[in-house]
C-alpha cells in the first residue's frame, strides 16, 4: 500500500533506516541534509510526519563514497527549508525517514541531558526521584573506608591505611574512578564555562545544587573536583592513579556492590592531569569565592604540590601487569596507562602559568615541540594547553606572548586538516575522513573534532568551521553508517542496551538518558557478535559490547561542549533568527 494512502487511513509509515540524518533536528538557518543509501530515483520530498503536506522538494545529489566507508550514498540537501516544524524526508520507492524538527534551540534538551548524565554517574549520593525521575536509586560506594594498596603505600600511609575518598563520578559503565581520565573530562567542562560563560550561567539541568549562584555546570564539575582533592597524598603531593575494586564488579546496582576499594599507585600522569585541572579549577572558582571560601586557593595549592611531585618523579608510569607481579591483591580494572607524559607536562605548565601569571611555568618545558595540535584524548592532552592559550591570547604573559601567531596558525591548520576530506566522505562529515577516526571511543573523536572546529571559528570568524562542527553533531545523532543516534534517549533509533551497569541493573527498559556510547570500533575487543565489521559500521547495541557500546565520562564531556557551543553560537552565526 502506498505511503500516502497509509497516512490517509491513519497509519503512520514505518521509517526506513536507509535515510540517515540528525534525528533530533536542525536550526532554521543551518545546513540540513539527509544521506540516502540505496536510492533508485532522483528526487526527494520533505513532508509533515503524517505525509499530508509537502514543505520542500529537491533532487538527490550524485553518488558519493570513499575507501574508508562501506556505503555509497546520495545527499538530500534541504538547507533552503527554514520554516520551523516537524518533518520527515521521503524518498519515493524507499520510504520515509525518522522524524526530526526544524527550530531554534533544537539541541537545547540534548545539552541538558548530556550534562545531567554526569549527575547520574555520581558516586556516594542517593539519586532522589525529584531529580532522577524513574532512574532514582540509593547511594552506592560511600568510599569512606578506602584501603591504601601496597603499590600506593608511603611512610605516612602504610599498606592497609584507611582513607576517606567519597564523591566523584563513575568513570564509565563500571564503578571505578580514574584520575587520568577525569583530567580531560573536568577540563572540557570547565573550558565550556570559560568559553561561553553567559550560556553556562543560564544552563539549568535540575540537580540538587540548581538555583545556587554557581552555575549547574560548575557545580557538577565540583562534584568530581572535590573528590580529586582526596586522591592527593598530603605528605608528598603525589596523586593516586585510581580508586578501584580489584576486578570489575558484576552487573549490579551501585548500592548492591560489595567489593573492597583501594587507592592504587601514584603516577606522573595522574599528578600532572591533577595539577592542570586544579589550576584551571582555581581560575573558574575564583569568582565564586563568597560562596566557596578558600576552595580556589586550596585547588591552586594542591596543583603546586602535585606539579612539584611530578617534577621530582618524571617517569613513574602506571604499569598494571608489572604492579600485579609485585603486589596483592591483583588489580584488573581499567589501566589508563601512559608512558609518554611530555604532553601532560605542557598542559600542567600552561594551566599553572595562565592562572598564576608566573613566567617560570611557561619556561619549564618546551610548549611547542613541533607544529602539530593533536586531537585531545585522555592519552594526549597537549592541545588542551593550546586551547587555554588561545582563550587567553590577548593577555598572555611576556614569556609566551610572542608565540601567539604560531599558536593561532597551529590550531587553524589542525582544523583545516580535519575539514579537507569532509566533502568526499560518504556522509559529508569531518568524522570518517581518516581511518584513525574509528577507534575505541570513536564518537568522542567526532565530538573532539567538533570542538577543534569551534576553536578555529572563534579564532577566525569563518563560519565554514562551524558548519563542519555541526556536521559532526549530525553524525552523532544519526547521520552515519549505522543509522543510530548514539545518545541514549535522543532520536527514534537510539541505544537501548549500553554497557552501563546502573542502566542494566535498574529494571527499567530505557537506559539513563543523555549518555554517548562509544561508537563504531573495528577492533571489537569485547568478542561479541557484531552485525557488520566495516570500520564505520562495527557497532552493536548490546550490553556485552563494551568496545563499542559502553559509555564514558570523557566521551560525554566533549558532547556537552560541542552541543552547548553550537547552541550558544546559533544566533551569532545566523543558524537561528535572533530572539526578539
Amino acid at each position: 500500500m502506498p505511503l500516502v494512502l497509509l497516512a490517509s487511513q491513519g497509519f503512520g509509515p514505518r521509517p526506513t533506516d536507509a535515510i540517515r540524518l540528525n534525528q533530533t533536528g536542525f536550526y532554521p538557518g543551518a545546513p540540513k541534509a539527509a544521506f540516502i543509501v540505496g536510492a533508485a530515483g532522483e528526487t526527494f520530498r520533505v513532508l509533515t510526519p503524517d505525509l499530508s503536506d509537502t514543505a520542500f522538494t529537491g533532487r538527490l545529489g550524485p553518488p558519493r563514497g570513499t575507501a574508508l566507508s562501506s556505503d555509497t550514498t546520495r545527499a538530500a540537501d534541504f538547507s533552503a527549508l527554514r520554516t520551523p516544524g516537524e518533518y520527515v524526508v521521503l524518498v519515493p520507492g524507499l520510504g520515509a525517514s525518522h522524524p526530526f524538527a526544524i527550530r531554534p534551540r533544537v539541541h537545547e534538551e540534548l545539552v541538558r541531558a548530556a550534562l545531567k548524565a554526569f549527575y547520574f554517574q555520581r558516586a556516594s549520593l542517593t539519586l532522589e526521584p525529584r531529580y532522577a525521575g524513574q532512574w532514582s536509586r540509593p547511594a552506592g560506594h560511600p568510599d569512606a573506608r578506602v584501603l591504601v594498596h601496597p603499590s600506593a603505600a608511603s611512610a605516612g600511609r602504610p599498606v592497609g591505611t584507611v582513607i576517606s575518598s567519597p564523591g566523584g563520578w563513575y568513570d564509565a559503565g563500571d564503578y571505578n574512578k580514574y584520575i587520568v581520565n577525569y583530567g580531560i573530562t573536568v577540563a572540557t567542562l570547565l573550558s565550556l564555562s570559560e568559553d561561553f560563560p553567559g550560556y553556562v550561567r543560564a544552563l539549568h539541568v535540575g540537580i540538587p545544587e540548581s538555583g545556587d549562584a554557581v552555575p549547574d555546570l560548575v557545580q557538577e564539575a565540583l562534584w568530581n573536583l572535590r573528590w580529586m582533592l582526596t586522591m592527593q597524598d598530603p605528605s608528598d603531593g603525589g596523586v593516586y592513579h585510581k580508586l578501584t575494586e580489584p576486578r570489575f564488579e558484576g552487573f549490579v546496582s551501585p548500592a548492591e556492590a560489595r567489593s573492597p576499594r583501594y587507592v592504587v599507585q601514584k603516577s606522573t600522569a595522574a599528578a600532572l592531569d591533577f595539577a592542570a585541572v586544579m589550576a584551571q579549577g582555581a581560575r573558574v572558582l575564583r569568582p565564586f569565592e563568597g560562596r566557596m571560601p578558600g576552595l580556589a586557593d586550596s585547588a591552586l595549592t594542591a596543583a603546586f604540590h602535585s606539579w612539584s611531585w611530578a617534577r621530582r618523579h618524571r617517569d613513574v608510569f602506571y604499569d598494571q601487569e608489572r604492579l600485579n607481579q609485585q603486589f596483592e591483591p591483583h588489580i584488573e580494572t581499567g589501566t589508563y596507562g601512559d608512558r609518554d607524559v611530555r604532553d601532560e607536562f605542557i598542559w600542567a605548565a600552561t594551566e599553572l602559568g595562565v592562572t598564576t601569571r608566573q613566567d617560570s611555568f611557561f619556561t619549564a618545558v618546551p610548549l611547542f615541540p613541533d607544529s602539530e595540535a593533536p586531537l585531545p584524548s585522555w592519552r594526549q592532552v597537549r592541545t588542551l594547553a593550546y586551547y587555554t592559550l588561545a582563550r587567553f591570547r590577548s593577555e598572555l604573559p611576556r614569556a609566551v606572548a610572542g608565540e601567539r601567531v604560531r599558536l593561532e596558525h597551529t590550531l587553524i591548520r589542525a582544523a583545516d586538516e580535519l575539514v579537507q576530506w569532509a566533502s568526499g566522505t560518504a556522509y559529508g562529515t569531518v568524522m570518517g575522513g581518516a581511518a584513525a577516526d574509528f577507534v575505541w571511543g570513536s564518537n568522542s573523536v567526532a565530538a573532539n573534532q567538533g570542538i577543534a572546529l569551534v576553536v578555529a571559528y572563534r579564532l577566525t570568524g569563518d563560519r565554514s568551521y562551524l558548519r563542519h562542527a555541526l556536521s559532526n553533531l549530525d553524525y552523532l545523532l544519526g547521520r552515519n553508517a549505522t543509522g543510530y543516534s548514539f545518545v541514549t534517549g535522543f532520536g527514534a533509533r537510539t541505544p537501548l542496551h549500553p554497557h552501563h551497569r546502573p542502566s542494566e541493573a535498574d529494571g527499567i527498559d530505557a537506559p539513563v538518558p543523555g549518555l554517548l556510547v562509544g561508537g563504531p570500533n573495528p577492533g571489537r575487543q569485547d568478542g561479541c557478535v557484531y552485525p557488520a565489521t566495516a570500520p564505520d559500521k562495527a557497532y552493536v547495541d548490546d550490553v556485552c559490547a563494551y568496545a563499542s557500546n559502553e559509555v564514558a565520562i570523557n566521551w560525554n564531556a566533549p558532547l556537552v561542549y560541542l552541543a552547548a557551543a553550537l547552541e550558544a553560537l546559533q544566533y551569532e552565526t545566523g543558524f537561528s533568527p535572533a530572539p526578539r
